[in-house]
């Protein structure tokens, strides 16, 4: 993809690295060294959502951050040669840890569908789990005070927004327009965003993805998800750290109320004006969050 690299130039200077499942590649960063901190990004973004992140904190951690299957620089196969569901992203996060024989006790940064896998691999290992950072994202059930948006809804069950997603990449524009609030995206940090998800075919990721949140007994995902919920206990006693964008309106104060009420010693960081990109809207300030957080665990 010329034009991708082109516009990443700059942007995301990282060695691209790429792990085999069943003959799909699986592209990741793996920068620096250190204790691992494995950061899971969500729907539509890709491990481009992280880029800064992963420079301030590189020279002190190892940053692996993935891409899944069907998004960034990772294959883009169809649903005959991938399942596009959350056990199997689950699976994939496990086997890349299992790949880059990752023993230390690892930090997870999570985003939007990044909470969902990430804590599924963390509640099957919490002896592997040494902290978490929480970015906009859920572990659970949609809160019984949130109703479901219905830009999600038209995309989730309608044949016009599977349409608009696969056609137009509705999905992916919008986000990049209305998720940042305090400061919109560049034209070539937008540009970057949305290139890898060029054609019908490459959005099949973005369309799976929004098909596959569970709101009901029945749904593909909802007994995983069930599962996920429970086992959060296990990890009660993890050190969490959460960076919250206030004007998100998917993500909002009902999702947030729901984390601190799981875990009521979290360290909890709320941005006023930021949106669902968090990490665009307030990189700055989560670097050294992040950074002073991760730093209190090794003294």
């Amino acid at each position: 993809m010329p034009a991708l690299h082109e516009a990443l130039k700059g942007l995301y200077p990282f060695e691209s690295r790429y792990l085999d499942l069943d003959g799909l590649r699986l592209h990741y960063l793996d920068e620096g060294g250190g204790e691992p901190v494995v950061m899971i990004h969500g729907n539509p973004t890709w491990s481009f959502y992280y880029r800064n992140l992963a420079l301030g904190l590189r020279d002190s951690y190892r940053i692996i951050a993935p891409d899944h299957i069907g998004c960034g620089l990772s294959n883009k196969p169809g649903a005959s040669l991938y399942d596009y569901s959350l056990a199997r992203r689950i699976e994939d996060l496990e086997r890349l840890i299992e790949h880059l024989g990752l023993t230390r006790p690892l930090s997870l940064v999570l985003h939007d569908w990044g909470g969902m896998i990430g804590m599924g691999y963390a509640v099957r290992h919490p002896d592997r789990i040494k902290a978490i950072v929480v970015l906009n994202t859920a572990a659970f059930h949609l809160p019984k005070s949130k109703a479901f948006p219905w830009s999600l809804r038209v995309c989730r069950d309608t044949w016009i927004g599977s349409y608009l997603v696969r056609r137009f990449n509705v999905f992916s524009r919008i986000a990049a327009r209305v998720c940042c609030k305090a400061h919109p995206l560049s034209r070539r940090a937008r540009q970057a965003y949305l290139l890898p998800y060029d054609s019908w075919d490459n959005r099949i990721a973005i369309l799976r993805f929004v098909q596959d949140i569970p709101l009901r007994p029945g749904d593909r995902s909802y007994d995983r998800v069930s599962e996920i919920e429970r086992g959060l206990d296990r990890l009660r006693d993890r050190p969490v750290l959460i960076c919250w964008g206030e004007k998100d309106f998917v993500f909002d104060e009902h999702f947030l109320e729901e984390w601190i009420r799981r875990f009521p010693g979290a360290a909890v960081h709320r941005f006023a004006d930021a949106g669902h990109y968090v990490l665009e809207d307030a990189g700055d300030e989560i670097l050294l969050q992040v950074r002073k957080f991760l730093k209190s665990m090794d003294t």
